[in-house]
């Protein structure tokens, strides 16, 4: 974890939501110079700050609302850093918790150098991140439903269905469910998948288009690890961003959960934690990756088998994800494709 530890003549510590920001801001000897809370609004909150711009750093937590925040700064030329919501022990552990108090500890952590810094998503890529992500959701609730239908039929004890998220495969499927009103609802779900494919295919197919033109030399670089292809590729690319905000292989496969944290204390183990901490999609990526390397690939099962019966199934997936992340980080870094050979060495 990095800390803000820049030193300013004031310390703006911001308390945000949707419709009000509670602001606090604290001079260089931490005395409070302002302590308010008002709307949502840019020239409300430039107006506030008017009379401390003159280094001035502004900081909040983590939330759903920081996008306008961080781009306004950026426009007006303020330091602004995000904290990392999970690490902001300080706002949260307190006897009492309002807006107030928390603004103000935010202010504080700033000041004093404690300030767990989370990443500000660059905004050229940040909507196409965001995009991204809402397909990976609607590809989930396309799977709900598929397997709502086999549910529906283990409920009526009917033969098995077979692969039916191929469209291909769902010829005749609603004369197998004989009653009109389960056949009903089989007919719905199915309309709503259709609905889901049609939506899917053109938003995929415009996100490759902006891929091209955003990161078309990464995109390439990813799409060469077997099994790695359009989908997977973008959601490592607009998950890292950018390779060079990681100064160590350590500090990647940390933020993509391919490592599991210890806890020491006096020398003894306490087991794990921080399992939470770092990016989700990258983990689901890194683990989908390795499944689809290993289908028709020998000599990467042999490896696979090798770990298996050393570590168990799940444990052997986990260190090939680890493996690849580690892959990952170099070839972005070098600029070079993915070389198996040198992957499998030393597994």
């Amino acid at each position: 974890m990095r800390f803000y530890t820049k030193q300013h003549h004031f310390y703006c510590g911001i308390d945000l939501h949707a419709d009000a920001m509670y602001v606090c801001i604290l001079n260089s000897v931490g005395e409070v110079v302002v302590h308010k809370n008002i709307s949502t609004q840019p020239k409300v909150f430039l107006r506030l700050i008017k009379p401390y711009r003159e280094r001035l750093v502004v900081g909040c937590e983590c939330m759903f609302s920081w996008y306008w925040l961080a781009d306004l700064c950026a426009d007006e030329g303020i330091d602004f850093v995000l904290g990392h919501a999970l690490y902001m022990r300080a706002i949260h552990g307190g006897k009492a918790k309002n807006d107030k108090i928390d603004s103000h500890k935010i202010a504080v952590l700033l000041r004093g150098g404690s300030f767990p810094l989370a990443y500000v998503y660059p905004k050229e890529l940040r909507a196409t991140r965001d995009l991204l992500r809402r397909r990976n959701h609607l590809v989930r609730k396309k799977s709900e439903l598929i397997a709502h239908i086999q549910n529906t039929a283990t409920q009526y004890n009917l033969p098995v269905l077979g692969r039916i998220a191929k469209p291909t495969e769902r010829e005749g499927l609603l004369n197998k469910f004989t009653n009109p009103v389960v056949r009903r609802m089989v007919e719905v779900d199915l309309l709503t998948i259709e609905h889901y494919e049609q939506l899917l295919a053109t938003l995929e197919w415009q996100l490759e288009q902006i891929t091209e033109r955003q990161a078309p030399v990464e995109l390439a670089l990813l799409k060469s690890i077997s099994g790695v292809g359009r989908i997977l590729g973008m959601v490592m690319l607009y998950e890292i961003e950018s390779i060079a905000r990681f100064p160590r292989v350590q500090d990647f496969v940390s933020y993509c959960r391919l490592v599991k944290p210890e806890k020491q204390s006096n020398g003894k183990s306490y087991g794990h934690s921080g399992k939470r901490i770092g990016n989700a999609h990258l983990r689901w990526a890194f683990g989908e990756a390795v499944i689809l390397m290993l289908k028709g690939n020998k000599p990467l099962q042999a490896k696979r088998q090798r770990l298996t019966s050393k570590h168990g199934k799940g444990k052997a997936l986990a260190i090939l994800s680890h493996r690849l992340g580690r892959a990952v980080y170099f070839m972005l870094k070098n600029q070079v494709p993915f070389d198996q050979e040198k992957f499998m060495r030393g597994i």
